[in-house]
C-alpha cells in the first residue's frame, strides 16, 4: 500500500473529495454545489408513523422528513388547511420547529419575495441616513416601481420602505447602487443565503424579477424572514402600513403639462408636495390579527408567493407560500392559524436551522490538517546531499477516500492529512 500512496492522494485530489463532510462539519459559505435535494416520498407524510425511505439519513438541510414533495405533517392533529400552492411552510419562528411543510426543498421562482434576502443583506451594511442619487437605470426599472427620480433626494431608509411596503423593484436596484453594484450586491446575497444555510436560493437581481437560474424554495424564505424578523429595522419596514415618500418638487411630466397652455391661460397649478403616501401591499397587515408583515410577490412564471409572520400571545408563526395560482390570502390566514393552533403541541416535522457558523480549525484528532511545509533550507539540504526532497515525505498527503460507502483512513506517521473542503452554493443556472 506504501508504494501506491502517491498514486492514491492524486486520485482523491483529482476527485476532490468532501473530507469535511466525513466528520459532520456544517457547510460553509462560498459554496460550488447545491446539496442533492431529491425527496425520498412523494405522498403525504406524517410525523411519527412509518413512511416509505423516511429516517435513512438523506442529509436534507432542516431534517430528513423535510426532502418529501408531499405535505408533511405531524400526527395527533387535524391536517393543515388546503392551499392551492405548489409549496409551503408553517413554523414557528421562535423555536424553529417547522410545524408542517409541502414540496418544502423544492426549487420555484420566488418573484418579490426575493427582496426579503435584498433586505436582509443589505440592512447591516447600509447607513439608513445616507441619502443616495439613483441612476437613470434604477429609474427606468420595469415592473412595480415606486417611482424614483435621478435626483439626490432618497435616504437608504426611504428606498428601504419603499422595497418592502410597495414592492418597488426601482427602489432595489437603487439600494444595490448604493451597495456598490448590482454584481457586487447579488455576490453579498448570494454570500448571505449561504451563511443562513438557504443553499436552495441563488439571487439573480436585487428585485426577484424573474432570471434564468434564478430560484428559491419555502424552506428558504422561511430562514431568510426569520433573520430578518431579527433586524429592528426589518420588523419597522415590514409592519408600517403607510409611510411618506420624497418627490422632486419640479415634476418634469408637470413641466411639459404646463408649457402647453396657452399664454393667456388662467389656470393655477399648486406646487408638487415634497412627498406622497404610500401604502404598504400586504392585505393582511391591519386585517389579521398580530399580523407583523412580510412580503408578498407575483410574476406571470412565478405566480404568487408570500411571506407572511404574525405574533399572538407572545408566539410567532410564520408562514410561506410559493407557486400559489390564485389569491391566497384567505389560505394563509388559515394556515397561521392551524400553526397558531398546533404550536407546541405536535412534534415538529422539521427545523429552521440556523446559520452556519465560520469555518474555524478543529482541535479533534480526526481533523483533517495542513501538512507541515518543509523550510527551503532543508529542501537545500536534501538537494546537496544528492536526494530528491520529493521522496522524503515533503509534501505528500494521507488521503481519505469515500468508495462503495466505505471510508478508509490512510494514516502513515511521517504523513499530514490535508484538508479539502467542497461546500454547497449556485448551481448552474
Amino acid at each position: 500500500m506504501g508504494t501506491n500512496l502517491r498514486a492514491l492522494a492524486a486520485y482523491v485530489t483529482a476527485a476532490g473529495v468532501l473530507t469535511t463532510a466525513l466528520f459532520g462539519a456544517p457547510p460553509a459559505a462560498g459554496a460550488g454545489t447545491v446539496p442533492d435535494l431529491t425527496p425520498w416520498q412523494t405522498g403525504t407524510a406524517v410525523a411519527g408513523t412509518a413512511v416509505a425511505g423516511i429516517g435513512k439519513g438523506n442529509g436534507t438541510v432542516g431534517g430528513d422528513l423535510l426532502a418529501g414533495h408531499g405535505i408533511i405533517r405531524p400526527a395527533g392533529i387535524k391536517p393543515p388547511p388546503k392551499t392551492e400552492a405548489s409549496a409551503y411552510v408553517v413554523a414557528d419562528a421562535d423555536t424553529g420547529a417547522v410545524l408542517a411543510a409541502k414540496d418544502p426543498h423544492g426549487h420555484y421562482l420566488p418573484a418579490s419575495t426575493l427582496k426579503t434576502l435584498t433586505a436582509v443583506t443589505l440592512i447591516p451594511k447600509l447607513d439608513k441616513n445616507r441619502k443616495v442619487k439613483p441612476s437613470e437605470e434604477a429609474s427606468n426599472v420595469e415592473g412595480s416601481a415606486v417611482g424614483i427620480v435621478p435626483e439626490p433626494i432618497y435616504k437608504i431608509d426611504d428606498l428601504m420602505r419603499a422595497l418592502l411596503m410597495v414592492s418597488g423593484n426601482d427602489a432595489a436596484v437603487a439600494l444595490a447602487e448604493a451597495n456598490g453594484g448590482v454584481k457586487k450586491t447579488l455576490a453579498d446575497m448570494n454570500k448571505e443565503a449561504h451563511k443562513l444555510q438557504a443553499y436552495d436560493t441563488v439571487a439573480k437581481t436585487p428585485n426577484g424579477l424573474d432570471a434564468p437560474g434564478q430560484r428559491s424554495s419555502a424552506y428558504d424564505l422561511a430562514l431568510i424572514a426569520r433573520a430578518g424578523l431579527a433586524l429592528p429595522d426589518f420588523r419597522e419596514y415590514i409592519s408600517t402600513k403607510v409611510a411618506k415618500f420624497p418627490a422632486p418638487k419640479d415634476d418634469p411630466k408637470k413641466k411639459k403639462k404646463k408649457k402647453k397652455r396657452d399664454d393667456d391661460s388662467e389656470a393655477s397649478e399648486s406646487p408638487a408636495p415634497a412627498y406622497y403616501e404610500m401604502a404598504n401591499h400586504n392585505r393582511l397587515l391591519g386585517s389579521y390579527k398580530g399580523m407583523l408583515g412580510v412580503k408578498n410577490g407575483w410574476t406571470s412564471k412565478a405566480l404568487g408567493s408570500f411571506v407572511g409572520a404574525a405574533r399572538r400571545d407572545g408566539h410567532t408563526i410564520l408562514v410561506v407560500i410559493m407557486h400559489h395560482p390564485g389569491g391566497f390570502w384567505e389560505e394563509v390566514a388559515k394556515l397561521l392559524d392551524w400553526g397558531f393552533a398546533a404550536r407546541g403541541k405536535v412534534a415538529p416535522v422539521g427545523q429552521l436551522v440556523g446559520p452556519a457558523p465560520d469555518p474555524k480549525p478543529s482541535s479533534s484528532p480526526l481533523a483533517v490538517r495542513p501538512s507541515p511545509t518543509p523550510g527551503a533550507a532543508d529542501a537545500g539540504a536534501a538537494k546537496a546531499r544528492g536526494e530528491d526532497p520529493a521522496s522524503n515525505g515533503a509534501g505528500a498527503t494521507t488521503p481519505l477516500l469515500i468508495g462503495g460507502g466505505v471510508l478508509v483512513l490512510l494514516a502513515l506517521g511521517a504523513y499530514g492529512l490535508r484538508r479539502r473542503r467542497r461546500t454547497p452554493g449556485d448551481a448552474d443556472g
